[in-house]
């Protein structure tokens, strides 16, 4: 198969600093691909290679020929001045592309298609630019961070979009759901060198760690066989022989393998010297409007000691609002937020990192605290917290310049955690952010002895830390939800297929009052007894058809044709299911 790119040897470095090294990859027809690196480390730069908008210094990147790339950055820029349609089509707009237009950006939650551009904001112009790259359908998607500024209704109508179908994709992004759900490979960027994993996100963990431990043993089996033949080329010239030269160039290749580093996680900080009072704060009747957009109607919620709230909602149901009324940013319109006296909020907000560039990343974080005290004699200093968060030594001494958009987010975290608050408000800070870093934060949160808030639309990381969930529906409508975030969907899905059920049942019982014939109703026809026999078994047959699809697409041995295959067929099999089963429950009211 003709991969539809392939990249050969490629190389990049800005000065001394090399990102990557004669990296090679290819990506077929079909394939969905994500690629994942720690923050600083080439991503976007990669991307941008790809893209066109950038030069590599060695090595060739070939598209097959007369393919169409659809490119999604970071951090689009528009003319200010035209209009949404305008955007999506570059004044080109075909009429039968138009009606595509309006759906998606319906889905994306934009409606206003002739307001000017300078009008939104910028996770609005994102979602256009989103849904310019949809709307083009090219043969190949680039997406850099696609799910940052989406809500979660959003991102799961993404995820079964770009499922679907034959689309071919490569993208960069942080929420590891959607990772899991729409890639079949995972590109991973480390230590200068691509590692391909054909298989989701979650095989793709397994399958890194025994190659982290695969390398881990070799390099220490490199350091036994080094220290003894360090002592061998310790010796006088003339005591190692004049036929010693192989093994003398040897030794410098093993020397290289044994001074290989494996970044070992850090110890989990758990601070026993956080403390808390009983009381936290008290929301007392709260209601909060813009013009006729409700934002809180008389709502009243105790917060309690060591609790872990999620909140989340659409985007514009007032999520952030309420976190700066609670911070006393905004006023209410009524009523008030009683907070406990021994209560510090840490509040890590969407807009508030701001830096001296001429600054070193050491000197941010030591102008905060030297160190935190962590009770019992311990404590970390401000050169550990930036090592716990994956800022190497090197790269605590450069400046804030020299830093990527995403460890800048790392920076910003650490000033809000250096302060050693009790209570935790964090509005998306998933955002931008590593898979590595992620990780360290939620052991962070998890060991986090006082209080947290998370807003949020990363559904992995608000599963592995929240407990509770204010659910913002828009209009002063709050669901308050003892549970994480899948539970919550799983509790919602339940609704509302019990309020399917129960309209269902609704019109049945009004078909039986017209079809009673004195005690008689309707019985299934000879021809609907045998579609429901055939639909029994049909449905089988696909269960086990989608098992097997499934359990041979996480095996991680399948070839590129084969796993393009069946990715193609896991969609079509799961409607068709759909499909049958409602057929099937349709059948099965009627009696006979």
């Amino acid at each position: 198969m003709t991969p539809l790119l392939d990249v050969q040897n490629i190389s990049k470095a800005f000065g001394a600093h090399v990102l990557f090294k004669n990296i090679s990859f290819s990506i077929g027809e079909g394939q969905h691909v994500g690629l994942i690196a720690k923050n600083g480390t080439g991503k976007s730069t990669l991307l941008s290679l790809l893209s066109g908008k950038d030069s590599c210094d060695s090595g060739s990147i070939i598209f097959r020929r007369d393919i169409r790339v659809g490119f999604l950055e970071q951090s689009p820029v528009f003319d200010p001045d035209e209009s949404v349609l305008d955007a999506c089509f570059n004044h080109h707009g075909e009429a039968d592309k138009v009606l595509k237009a309006k759906q998606i950006l319906t889905q994306l939650r934009i409606t206003d298609l002739n307001q000017p551009m300078r009008e939104l904001s910028g996770g609005q112009q994102k979602r256009i630019a989103l849904a310019n790259v949809l709307i083009t359908e090219p043969d190949f998607l680039i997406l850099d961070e696609p799910t940052n500024h989406l809500d979660l209704d959003m991102i799961e109508w993404l995820e079964g979009y770009l499922s679907r179908g034959n689309k071919t994709l490569l993208m960069v992004t942080h929420d590891r759901y959607f990772l899991d759900r729409v890639c079949n490979i995972i590109l991973e960027l480390d230590d200068k060198t691509v590692y391909t994993y054909r298989g989701n996100f979650q095989y793709y963990m397994e399958k890194r760690q025994e190659r982290i431990d695969a390398t881990r043993a070799e390099i220490e089996r490199a350091n036994n066989l080094y220290r003894r033949e360090l002592e061998w080329m310790r010796r006088q010239p003339q005591a190692r022989g004049h036929k010693a030269r192989y093994r003398e160039e040897a030794f410098y290749d093993l020397e290289s393998k044994a001074k290989q580093r494996i970044e070992e996680r850090q110890m989990r900080l758990k601070s026993k010297n956080v403390y808390i009072g009983s009381k936290i704060f008290e929301c007392q009747y709260v209601s909060k409007a813009f013009d006729d957009k409700i934002i809180l109607r008389d709502f009243y919620y105790n917060f309690q000691r060591f609790e872990k709230m999620g909140i989340v909602g659409n985007n514009g149901t007032g999520k952030s609002t309420f976190i700066k009324m609670l911070l006393g940013e905004v006023a209410p319109d009524s009523g008030s937020f009683d907070i406990g006296d021994t209560v510090r909020f840490g509040y890590f907000s969407q807009e508030g990192m701001k830096f001296d560039d001429q600054q070193r990343v050491i000197d941010i974080i030591s102008d905060i605290a030297d160190y935190i005290d962590y009770g019992g004699g311990k404590h970390i200093t401000a050169t550990q917290l930036l090592q716990h968060f994956l800022f190497t030594p090197e790269q605590q001494y450069d400046y804030v310049y020299k830093l990527s958009g995403g460890e800048r987010r790392k920076l910003y975290l650490c000033t809000v955690l250096m302060r050693n608050p009790n209570f935790l408000v964090l509005d998306e800070p998933t955002n931008d952010l590593d898979i590595q870093t992620l990780e360290v934060l939620e052991e962070y949160l998890q060991d986090f002895p006082g209080c947290v808030i998370i807003v949020s639309h990363d559904r992995f990381f608000m599963d592995k830390i929240v407990d509770h969930l204010l659910v913002f529906r828009g209009q002063g409508v709050i669901k308050d939800f003892p549970g994480n975030y899948t539970q919550f969907r799983q509790w919602e899905s339940l609704a509302s297929k019990e309020e399917s059920v129960a309209k269902a049942n609704a019109e049945t019982e009004k078909k039986e009052k017209r079809e009673f014939v004195g005690e008689q109703r309707r019985k299934k026809t000879y021809k609907e007894k045998c579609e429901f026999e055939r639909l029994e078994k049909e449905i089988a047959q696909l269960e086990k058809e989608q098992a097997e699809l499934e359990e041979a697409l996480c095996s991680g041995t399948l070839s590129v044709d084969e796993l393009t295959e069946k990715s193609k067929r896991l969609p079509l099999l799961k409607d068709e299911l759909e499909t049958k089963e409602m057929r099937w429950l349709e059948l099965s009211e009627i009696e006979g």
